[in-house]
This record gives structure tokens, sequence and C-alpha cells, in this order.
């Protein structure tokens, strides 16, 4: 059974985001204000159904979907794009491919050292972020 990726995740590293968003076609000043941003994801299981969103203080972003299950996505706020997603287990890794204007899209998540790490590929270019869990409360730790 791969690691729970539940839980509340806020963002401490963040490697080639700039241009993994210009492969997307996202604007310079889009670009600018994206770098500085502080992510934070909360990640929801359901049985086989998930829900990850992000957030911050400029946008955010919620995408749900049954593992196994192609879907309809539109990456409103983001690129704006409409895509057909679908999301598998590989491994320990849920791993989701992107089929739309844009090739070899698609990101990874997994849970390495108690952190949780996501790849967002496109069209080769590889942004690398990693999250610490902040679900705990302080009496927890």
């Amino acid at each position: 059974m791969p690691a729970s990726l539940s839980g509340k995740w806020e963002m401490i590293s963040n490697v080639n985001f700039d241009d993994y968003m210009i492969v997307l076609g996202i604007s310079a000043s889009l670009r600018k204000i994206a770098t500085k941003l502080n992510l934070k994801k909360t990640i929801e299981r359901q049985g086989d159904q998930f829900i990850i969103k992000t957030t911050s203080t400029f946008r955010n972003y919620t995408v749900t979907f049954k593992v196994g299950q192609e879907f309809n996505e539109f990456t409103k706020g983001l690129d704006n794009r409409h895509l057909k997603s679908l999301v598998r287990w590989e491994g320990n890794k849920l791993i989701c491919e992107q089929t739309g204007e844009k090739k070899n899209r698609g990101w990874t998540h997994w849970i390495e050292d108690d952190k949780l790490h996501l790849e967002l590929f496109c069209e080769g270019q590889v942004c690398k972020q990693v999250y610490k869990n902040v679900s705990k409360t302080r009496e927890e730790e």
C-alpha cells in the first residue's frame, strides 16, 4: 500500500519553477509573482478519490480525481488549459499524465523522509518542489 499523502503541507523548496512556467507560456509578470509565493497543499483521500488543494495569497487551485479514471481538467488560474488527465499509482508514487496542447505534461507526488515531494514536468522542463507536513499541532510533536 502506498504511503499516505493526506495532510496539510507547506512548501520548503521550489527548484526550476520559472523555467517550467515559461514552457507553459505564463507571462513574465505572473511568473515573477508566482516564484515568490509560499504554496500550501491540502491533500484529502476518500477511498480511491483524491482532493488536492494548492493555496497561496495570490491564487488557489483544486483538483479532484479518482485513481485510474481519466478526467477532464481545466487548469483555471494556472495556465488556463483544458486537459485530459489520468492519475495512477506506480509503487509509492502518485503519477498524473496530462494530455493537451503541451507535450509530456504531468506531475508526480510521493513521500520521502517525511516530506511531500512534487515533480511538475512539461516538454522537458522539470520543477521540483518539497513540502513539510504542517498537519500536526504543537502538542503532537
